[in-house]
């Protein structure tokens, strides 16, 4: 992952931030193995750190700044450091610290997320609401397009749901290979500790609005710490968020291309790029300088 950004950037992916880290950013990425890779606390960390390198490259070749942003989840981080509310040293630093306090948190007990496709918000909180009323814990944590809804909660409450679901009237019910069920409260111990880290960092002006996952709307710079830390439980309102950008471009910017699909589905005739390579940013960026 991010291989072409290591030699180019060893400023922000080399040995300053593996001082930070306390392991190889570098030996993780491309090396693996895949079991290391995709743990929380260093997968989260890998993806910042690499989205934010192809940021940087990215925004070079940009006439202008972005009208607004967003990040789904952990991509939240990036686009609070692509907008100046923290350098990316402190962010890395924050990354880091969410990851292993989400992390300890999955641990604790077995927990899990699954995909709901087919369904609104509406109907995916009335099935978490059945699911609770049984004394069951199933809570909706991802809003990520129409149609597709994702929901958090114990082993027992995911298995529920896959047994249910078509009962229930969802098209599909699709476990994900996460550790935990995160952006729910499952995860009120790592929330704590995301408060308590932001609040202890200097927040940067913002050079570009960004919007939050919890509210669906533009941060203030005195709401960061607040917000990150109800993020960690409460769900990802994504496609609240493009939506209300109320812009017709959109980039996914980091590897993977997955909220590029997201804008696609959420609004209509948007212009949807993906810069997440030498190839695609140049691309992405001549695009977008010409209008």
């Amino acid at each position: 992952m991010g291989a072409e950004l290591f030699d180019s950037r060893p400023d922000l992916l080399g040995d300053a931030a593996d001082e930070i880290l306390g392991w190889s950013l570098r030996d993780i990425c491309l090396n693996g193995p895949d079991e290391e890779l995709t743990r929380t606390d260093r997968a989260q960390v890998a993806l910042f750190a690499v989205a934010y390198a192809t940021w940087v490259e990215f925004s070079r070749l940009l006439d202008q700044e972005p009208s607004a942003s967003a990040g789904h989840s952990l991509g939240e981080y990036t686009a609070l450091a692509a907008a100046g509310a923290f350098d990316y040293q402190t962010a890395l630093r924050l990354v880091a610290l969410r990851g292993n306090a989400m992390a300890r948190a999955a641990a604790g007990e077995p927990s899990g997320m699954v995909a709901l496709i087919g369904v609104d918000r509406a109907e995916a909180e009335t099935a978490c609401e059945l699911r609770r009323s049984d004394g069951g814990r199933l809570w909706v944590a991802n809003i990520n397009a129409p149609g597709q809804i994702v929901v958090a909660g114990g082993r027992d409450d995911i298995e529920w749901a896959v047994e249910h679901g078509r009962a229930l009237g969802i098209r599909r019910v699709i476990p994900l290979n996460v550790a935990g069920a995160f952006h729910s409260p499952f995860m009120a111990d790592a929330g704590a500790a995301v408060e308590a880290a932001v609040r202890g960092v200097e927040i940067g002006s913002f050079s570009f609005p960004v919007y939050a996952n919890v509210t669906a709307r533009p941060y203030s710079e005195g709401q960061v710490a607040d917000l990150l830390a109800r993020q960690v439980v409460e769900p990802v309102r994504f496609a609240e968020s493009i939506a209300a950008m109320d812009v017709d471009a959109f980039v996914h910017v980091g590897p993977g291309d997955v909220t590029a699909g997201m804008a696609r589905r959420t609004v209509a005739g948007a212009s949807v790029l993906v810069a997440s390579d030498p190839g695609s940013w140049e691309d992405a960026a001549q695009r977008l300088n010409e209008g």
